[in-house]
């Protein structure tokens, strides 16, 4: 890196591969990236919903964010969405295809998607 111009085209290069982490997003989606979860295949489940969520223009609204051990390693990958005023729902053997559904049904239109929970939806 060579100049302030350089570290800002990085920057603004790297924003649409990332989702920012922050407070202000109504819905915050955790991937368990724990041993189990990466030897699973959370790292493909985590790339999923970091592209999906930028494709589906939602970076606005959904922070896509990774954690430890989850704590029910038999269900491997997990995810789990957290919206202010709803109860949290957890997302057992995910891969990236079940990822564009909960995208499309959860995330965007609000719709927990029953089939792959292990929480009450």
């Amino acid at each position: 890196m060579k100049s302030l111009a350089e570290l800002a085209a990085i920057r603004e290069k790297m924003q649409n591969k990332v989702v920012i982490r922050d407070g202000s997003s109504e819905i915050r989606v955790v991937v368990g990236m724990a041993t189990c979860g990466i030897a699973a295949g959370a790292r493909p489940v985590l790339n999923a919903f970091v592209e999906g969520v930028n494709e589906a223009g939602l970076a606005d609204k959904v922070a896509v964010t990774q954690t430890g051990c989850i704590g029910v390693c038999q269900f491997e990958p997990i995810v789990e969405v957290f919206e202010a005023g709803k109860e949290k729902v957890t997302y057992a053997h995910m891969d990236a295809e079940k990822v564009k559904r909960v995208i499309q049904e959860h995330l965007k239109n609000g719709k927990p998607v029953a089939e792959y929970a292990i929480t009450n939806v």
